[in-house]
């Protein structure tokens, strides 16, 4: 029920896909700027990558194409802009000596690092006058919403 209204199932996913396709071009937006911010020649694409590898890294460049669903070119474009501008290591991968691994280099964590915190301060600040409650479950759901889509490009169930 919304508002004392019963909730039109249509209207509902017409809703979902409204605002998320706002919040993907708002992404885009920021990820543009951020990625600025963090380097004034890294691509707005290549944010979410460093970004992937700070959180759940080490991690493969084909692991980087199953996470983001991206193609494998467009990854290892990334990837070598990423290197070629001290933000991204690659090693040698400790379980297979042919492949390697990426991960921040120390002045790439550190810049992603100030980055972040300086965005955590400006959503608390935009959300302040939310529920703390409301906030948390804002986070799980989009975490569950995240979770699904990560499943959908490995073509296994959803969590």
């Amino acid at each position: 029920m919304t508002a004392g209204r019963p909730i039109d199932t249509h209207e509902a996913y017409v809703a979902v896909e409204r605002e998320i396709g706002l919040l993907l071009r708002r992404s885009r937006a920021m990820s543009t700027r951020l990625a600025r911010e963090l380097h004034p020649e890294l691509d707005g694409a290549a944010y979410g990558l460093l970004a992937l590898l700070a959180d759940a890294g080490p991690l493969r460049a084909t692991d980087l194409v199953v996470r983001l669903g991206l193609d494998k070119s467009t990854v290892s474009r990334q990837v070598s802009s990423l290197v070629e501008l001290g933000l991204v290591s690659r090693e040698a991968d400790p379980t297979d000596g042919r492949a390697q691994v990426l991960t921040p280099s120390p002045e790439g964590a550190a810049r992603l690092t100030r980055i972040r915190e300086a965005r955590r301060e400006r959503w608390e600040e935009d959300l302040s006058h939310w529920p703390v409650e409301d906030v948390a479950r804002l986070g799980d759901l989009l975490g569950r919403f995240n979770r699904l889509g990560e499943a959908q490009v490995r073509g296994t169930a959803a969590p």
